[in-house]
């Protein structure tokens, strides 16, 4: 019996390790490998600089000129987690998830789902050509005749939260995760946002330029099956 039980318990060791999600960096502190810059203003100016750059093993993105770091690579149903700060002011940065045609508002932003950085505002959803719901969806996004994805309309759907970030200096951490339809956001353990019904399911992922000059030192994606603690459209 004492055998049966240690033999159990080995073969159940050996499934979780063999099926347990393997987390990859996105980022290798090195260079910007398995990554692309997209800065509209670079085309007609080559004399311009990329503002993502690899600082002290930190991948910063400058602000300035104003676009966007995609992955080459396309992903569904993962967790994200990101470590950045605003190291000297506070300011202005995203990150996109489920990025598709590039340049598609404005002539900067890819088709996509942006969630917030901007200082203060850390997880707010903007809706970039693609489009989600939320539990409450008039009373965070506003009157419904004035929703939509581009142009004008109220694409932003404000987070649930305040005072979820830390002060500026500070590393803060994101957690997107992404499954199927669905979109939930943490900000430094608090669960920020949780969207469903989203227009997109897969796509790029990409890091802002947008004015701020911030700092990232973790980018790490782990595949999932499901979201923590439950469904978005079930409230919780």
């Amino acid at each position: 019996m004492k055998k049966l039980i240690l033999l159990t318990i080995i073969l159940t060791s050996i499934f979780s390790f063999k099926y347990r999600p393997k987390t990859i960096s996105l980022f290798n502190g090195k260079d910007l490998t398995n990554w692309h810059v997209d800065v509209p203003a670079m085309d007609k100016d080559s004399s311009l600089k990329s503002p993502f750059i690899i600082r002290d093993g930190l991948l910063v993105s400058m602000g300035k000129p104003g676009g966007h770091l995609i992955t080459n690579a396309i992903y569904q149903n993962y967790k994200l987690q990101v470590e950045y700060r605003f190291a000297g002011v506070p300011g202005n940065c995203g990150v996109l998830v489920h990025a598709s045609t590039p340049r598609a508002l404005y002539g900067m932003f890819p088709k996509s789902i942006e969630s917030q950085m901007m200082t203060q505002n850390a997880g707010d959803f903007w809706c970039i050509e693609e489009d989600i719901a939320v539990p409450d969806m008039e009373k965070r996004r506003g009157p419904k005749e004035e929703w939509g994805v581009n142009g004008n309309k109220k694409r932003r759907i404000v987070n649930l939260t305040d005072g979820s970030e830390k002060p500026v200096g500070q590393w803060n951490t994101m957690i997107v995760e992404c499954v199927k339809n669905s979109i939930k956001v943490w900000v430094n353990g608090d669960m920020v946002n949780c969207g469903f019904n989203c227009t997109a399911s897969k796509g790029q992922i990409a890091l802002q330029a947008e004015g701020s000059e911030v700092e990232f030192r973790k980018v790490e994606l782990t595949p999932i099956a499901k979201l923590s603690g439950g469904d978005c459209n079930a409230g919780k």
